[in-house]
């Protein structure tokens, strides 16, 4: 198919976020150490919210200043706001993210206020971020279905995305939230946004596997030219407002994938189940990803891989 894939890692972040109970903050920098250890070149490290609403990574700043950063590594923060930019500058961040949705339902359950209010708020952070020459990304959450209102027009995520676009972002990123998209409901995106003017450089699709389609929804998007896609290494994440949610797409299950499907990502297969299985003996649950069970599989002998 052509041109290098970016896998996009959001483990350390939107895969640990919900998680009950504390994790150490040298076990979080070990797991992130251990992705950068892999070939992951764009690691999705904490976020800068108020320690109220995600206890998880109330240890932002700290985890931020005692990160080792690989050379040639992206190491960017989700900030809600003026107050977590000014962490994240104080913490020497270069690279950060902002979330809304497509949906005024989810947005105001999520984060309190409605999409145009989210804009709103977004617009002096990203001003700010590109004053300071860092790298921005903006999240299309519920991009295919919200748990609230249902089914999403892709014509309205796509105009979320444009209006994040026009903000200063460098790239947007579609989310399957709830896990309800399929391959159609992917090809409908790509092709509003195509013809909406965006183009398939700065496109990022974010699919959890809640009902099994986040594999074959990777494949239709790169059918369609898209060339970046979020993964969690040991599939860990997802959303609480989607009953039975299976977590995040397992970044073992993607390299596997695009391993066998010839695509260049730079990523090694062995070295992330490394890290799948570091964080899964820290939350202290088996690692139930499809690769993370079977491991890899060589064509030559036959036999799996990486186990």
């Amino acid at each position: 198919m052509g041109e290098h894939v970016r896998i996009y890692e959001v483990g350390p972040r939107d895969g640990l976020q919900n998680e009950p109970v504390p994790i150490a903050t040298a076990a979080k920098l070990r797991f992130i150490a251990l992705l950068a250890g892999a070939g992951l070149r764009e690691i999705e490290t904490t976020s800068f919210v108020a320690s109220s609403a995600i206890p998880q990574l109330a240890d932002a700043d700290e985890l931020m200043v005692g990160l080792e950063r690989a050379p040639g590594v992206r190491y960017p923060v989700l900030v809600p706001n003026l107050r977590g930019l000014e962490r994240a500058e104080a913490a020497r961040v270069d690279a950060i993210a902002v979330f809304t949705a497509a949906s005024d339902a989810f947005t105001e359950r999520n984060i309190g206020m409605s999409v145009d209010a989210s804009l709103l708020a977004f617009k002096p952070v990203l001003s700010r971020a590109a004053e300071l020459g860092w790298w921005r990304r903006g999240y299309v959450s519920t991009a295919f279905g919200c748990p609230f209102s249902g089914r999403i027009d892709p014509d309205r995520a796509v105009g979320v995305a444009l209006r994040l676009l026009e903000l200063g972002v460098d790239e947007v990123c579609f989310g399957d939230t709830i896990g309800v998209g399929v391959p159609v409901q992917v090809r409908d995106v790509v092709r509003c946004a195509v013809a909406a003017g965006i183009p398939l450089d700065r496109i990022a699709f974010h699919f959890h596997d809640t009902r099994g389609t986040a594999l074959a929804n990777v494949a239709s998007a790169l059918d369609a030219g898209v060339r970046c896609f979020d993964s969690s290494t040991g599939g860990t994440g997802g959303c609480p407002y989607a009953p039975g949610a299976a977590g995040n797409l397992a970044t073992e299950d993607l390299v596997y994938f695009l391993d066998a499907s010839g695509q260049e990502h730079g990523v090694d297969l062995g070295r992330v189940l490394e890290a799948a299985r570091f964080i899964a003996g820290v939350l202290g649950k088996p690692l139930g990803t499809k690769v993370g069970q079977a491991g890899g599989w060589d064509p030559a002998s036959g036999g799996s891989t990486g186990r």
